[in-house]
């Protein structure tokens, strides 16, 4: 029996926290015993122990890589668990903890983002390489991108491998539940519904898809855009939609938690990023549905969504882009069935859960083997 323990700073569940839950919900019980460390109140937490799984609370790590306070702390939980393995996502504090330890550590990166010039040159960069590849016997990230990124940040690209995330298939509602679904959005039942699924942040590019949903009214478009989630520039979206007169045709309904549902009454969804993205855990749901997809070419987009298969690559901040490419999946129903069926194909081929939870697993026993 292999013992884990996985460590993670989300206050809120995010990407690396449903990577979490997807791993919990279908790794071999049989071969590997799993705890799970968290911030104190995080919404993890609940989540996590429905999955039958023990959650040790840690003050200090909370939305915070490092925390030289939490480090005394996390040495602590880790020595008297014992795991041979300690898995981190986004918490250097129990990298080091779990260093001087002695235990087997591996790190996921599950975001991709800019490298700032003190970490993409020298003597910052070598720096930056050394320290991570001490603190880490396996490193993971979850994009071709994300390699990329910390190849960037100067860790050597033989010491990292790229695991896809994955995610449990979705089951569609019938098509009386979407009809009486798209009523309660009144929406009608003609229209045809785009949507995005991700934090309100600018990076995400929420503003050139509602200046795209803009450009496809003012061309007689029947279309709904529903944005679902929250973040700090809600009310300024919810503005914005109001000075592009698009009261009408963009729905906000919040936080969503039921998100098969939401998927289901969706003929397209959009992914506007031009900031950090790594693997959308949300785009894979929707192919295992059979929902295409238009994303920009940033981060692990590319590596989700093959243009022309299951969706179309536009331009990072290109409204009309964004715009044509709805336009395109709109008006021709035959490019729009052939890549929804190819969305089915990929996604049974390369993202789902049990293929994430294998790849993990195999993970788990090469470092733990190297530690003894």
């Amino acid at each position: 029996m292999i013992r884990v323990l996985n460590i993670s700073s989300d206050r809120n569940i995010g990407g690396a926290g449903r990577c979490i839950l997807n791993f919990l919900a279908h790794y071999d019980r049989t071969q590997f015993e799993v705890d799970v460390a968290l911030p104190k109140g995080s919404l993890l937490i609940s989540e996590v122990e429905k999955l039958d799984t023990r959650v040790i609370e840690v003050d200090g790590i909370g939305d915070k890589s490092l925390d030289f306070g939490a480090i005394r702390t996390l040495k602590g939980v880790i020595r008297n668990l014992n795991p041979n393995v300690v898995h981190t996502h986004g918490a250097m504090s129990g990298r080091i903890a779990a260093r001087q330890c002695g235990k087997a550590i591996v790190y996921t990166r599950h975001s991709v983002f800019p490298v700032s010039k003190k970490l993409s040159r020298f003597p910052g960069k070598w720096i930056n390489g050394k320290i991570n590849e001490h603190y880490a016997d396996a490193i993971i990230a979850v994009a071709e991108a994300a390699k990329e990124n910390l190849v960037e940040s100067g860790i050597s690209p033989n010491r990292i491998e790229v695991i896809l995330n994955g995610v449990e298939a979705q089951t569609r509602l019938s098509p009386e539940e979407i009809a009486t679904e798209k009523a309660r959005y009144s929406i009608p039942p003609d229209y045809f519904v785009a949507g995005i699924l991700a934090r309100m942040e600018p990076v995400k590019g929420h503003s050139y898809l509602l200046e795209a949903i803009r450009i496809l009214k003012d061309q007689q478009t029947p279309i709904t855009l529903i944005i679902a989630g929250v973040g700090s520039l809600e009310e300024e979206l919810k503005q914005q939609a109001n000075t592009l007169d698009l009261a009408d045709s963009v729905l906000f309904p919040g936080f969503i938690t039921d998100i098969p549902r939401l998927l289901s009454i969706l003929d397209l969804q959009v992914n506007a990023s031009y900031g950090t993205e790594a693997t959308s855990l949300a785009l894979l749901e929707g192919m295992s549905m059979g929902v295409p997809a238009v994303v920009t070419d940033y981060g692990g987009n590319p590596g989700v969504i093959a243009n022309g298969q299951n969706g179309l690559l536009v331009p990072t901040r290109d409204s009309a882009a964004l715009a044509e490419a709805i336009a395109t999946l709109i008006d021709d129903k035959d490019i729009y069935a052939r890549m929804s069926a190819s969305c089915l194909d990929i996604f049974q081929e390369k993202f789902t859960a049990d293929q994430y939870a294998r790849n993990i697993e195999t993970v788990y026993r090469r470092v733990a083997g190297k530690r003894g």
